[in-house]
């Protein structure tokens, strides 16, 4: 695997090494000895599946309070999403600031997520699934969230939003 740093501190796109033939291909998508390589020590204690029906649909930004912060590591398998992290990290050099890349079935491309940063993607095709692995459970009074349009953070997506929750429209702002 390759493990490309972001400009957010901790943040790493991280690139399967794909072996393939006639018959098709395989990919390593976890290995505690590469990760380990980058720090990461915690162990993945739930994963989650996601679909979104609709192209422009934007989902988060999402992230669970202390005690509770979560690692997430994210993989595209179907369609390609603009995944995107905001530091939320008020010791970090890079607080407040945010990373976006596409991730998809295609370039097969994963998005590690450090603990204090809030998470959340667009769907740039329709039918878009992604899979999260999470290094905490999840703890609902825990959960919270920022406005995906907050403007001290200027989040750049791609598409016109189209679809949201109630929840992601009730965020609050900074």
């Amino acid at each position: 695997m390759i493990f490309t740093p972001t400009s957010l501190a901790g943040c790493f796109l991280v690139t399967p090494n794909v072996l393939g033939d006639h018959r098709g291909w395989f990919m390593r998508t976890y290995c505690k000895n590469s990760f380990a390589e980058i720090g990461h020590q915690k162990e993945w204690v739930q994963m989650n599946h996601s679909y979104t029906a609709q192209k422009g649909t934007v989902r988060g930004m999402h992230f669970q309070l202390p005690p509770h912060e979560e690692i997430k590591l994210v993989r595209c398998i179907a369609g390609t999403a603009y995944d995107v992290i905001v530091d939320l990290r008020k010791n970090s050099a890079t607080y407040l600031q945010w990373f976006g890349a596409e991730i998809s079935a295609r370039n097969r491309q994963m998005m590690y997520i450090p603990e204090g940063c809030a998470h959340g993607f667009q769907a740039l095709t329709d039918d878009v699934e992604l899979v999260y692995c999470h290094s905490g459970f999840y703890t609902p009074e825990a959960e919270s969230g920022l406005r995906y349009n907050d403007p001290k953070i200027n989040i750049q997506w791609p598409l016109e939003p189209v679809e949201l929750s109630v929840r992601d429209q009730q965020h609050p702002l900074l």
